[in-house]
């Protein structure tokens, strides 16, 4: 049993809008949503994806040592 927040009744809005042929149905819906939100973080998923394809944008980006030097900028 859920309670219907204001968000979850505009994800189910938002979700109609995907589905239209489930708009009667919150159930259906909200299994829907469900659905997919199990699917975009399963391994291989968006989230994965969108993880894998940003890992190592940045390399380059500082000299190989960068660290060392900000480290001995503190006193130990």
């Amino acid at each position: 049993m859920l309670t219907e927040t204001e968000e979850l009744s505009a994800a189910l809005t938002d979700a109609a809008l995907v589905w239209p042929e489930l708009a009667g149905d919150k159930g259906a819906l909200l299994r829907k949503l469900i659905q997919a939100g199990a699917q975009s973080v399963k391994s291989g998923g968006s989230v994965k994806t969108l993880i894998d394809d940003a890992a190592g944008a940045a390399s380059g980006c500082y000299p190989r040592n960068a660290r060392a030097e900000l480290l001995s900028e503190w006193p130990a």
